[in-house]
């Protein structure tokens, strides 16, 4: 379905590292067959401080970089976005329900808030 299978990620994301072991999950499912689409890891209060304390802490060395290296970053955030429009899209249709082109049009227009 997907060109590029690592797109779909269902482990959370805190500190650079993937996590998933020991916590109890929950389906997400097609909203317009009721499919099982994923399991994704029900993660609590402490994940959401340990997520805000590693977004602080990463700003330290964020805000340090030059706006050349910044823009650089964020431009390549946006290119990524575009080369993989049509993947993000289907993950897009497949868990929330709405239209290919729209999920498309939505992923290319988030790619362009990084691009300004």
């Amino acid at each position: 379905l997907l060109s590029d299978k690592n797109l779909f990620r269902t482990d959370g994301y805190i500190n650079g590292k993937w996590i998933r072991e020991g916590k109890e999950t929950y389906d997400v499912l097609n909203p317009g067959n009721g499919d099982l689409l994923a399991q994704v890891p029900n993660l609590g209060t402490k994940e959401t401080f340990e997520a805000i304390n590693a977004a602080a802490n990463s700003f330290v060395t964020w805000k340090q970089t030059t706006a050349k290296e910044r823009s650089i970053i964020l431009k390549d955030i946006a290119r990524l976005h575009v080369e993989n429009a049509d993947d993000l899209a289907k993950i897009i249709t497949l868990e929330a329900g709405k239209p290919l082109a729209e999920a498309k049009g939505e992923v290319l227009y988030g790619a362009s808030y990084f691009e300004w």
